[in-house]
């Protein structure tokens, strides 16, 4: 393979990533190329790396843009999703943060937990 080809490939590959919201087998298939050599790519072509990395958080900007539209059209499903990640710090969570001065817990010696056992009055 000669120094243009792997360029080459590499172009297409990108645009094929940008056209299928960075699915690597779509756009993989598209340009022919393995998974494999994708990977390849992405491990020794710092470029192409950060081109990849770009795509991905494009994707993630017009994800998050037709949340913001279902938002929008009142949709309270997408409305708790929102605020379930967005709104933790005000309460909007379905899980329970232990934290001690506002610092998450690391270690177990610092939880106390005491087994009550229940009474039997029989």
């Amino acid at each position: 393979m000669s120094k243009q080809q792997p360029d080459k490939y590499k172009k297409n590959l990108l645009i094929a990533l940008r056209n299928h919201a960075g699915l690597i087998t779509p756009a993989c298939n598209e340009v022919g190329i393995s998974r494999q050599q994708y990977y390849y790519y992405l491990k020794h072509d710092k470029e192409f790396k950060e081109a990849v990395e770009d795509i991905h958080e494009e994707t993630i900007d017009f994800v998050e843009s037709k949340l913001l539209e279902k938002i929008e059209q009142g949709s309270e499903r997408s409305i708790l999703f929102f605020m379930k990640y967005r709104g933790k710090k005000r309460g909007y969570t379905d899980t329970i943060d232990i934290t001690s001065n506002g610092e998450t817990i690391n270690t177990v010696s610092n939880i106390n937990i005491k087994v009550v056992e229940p009474k039997n009055d029989k």
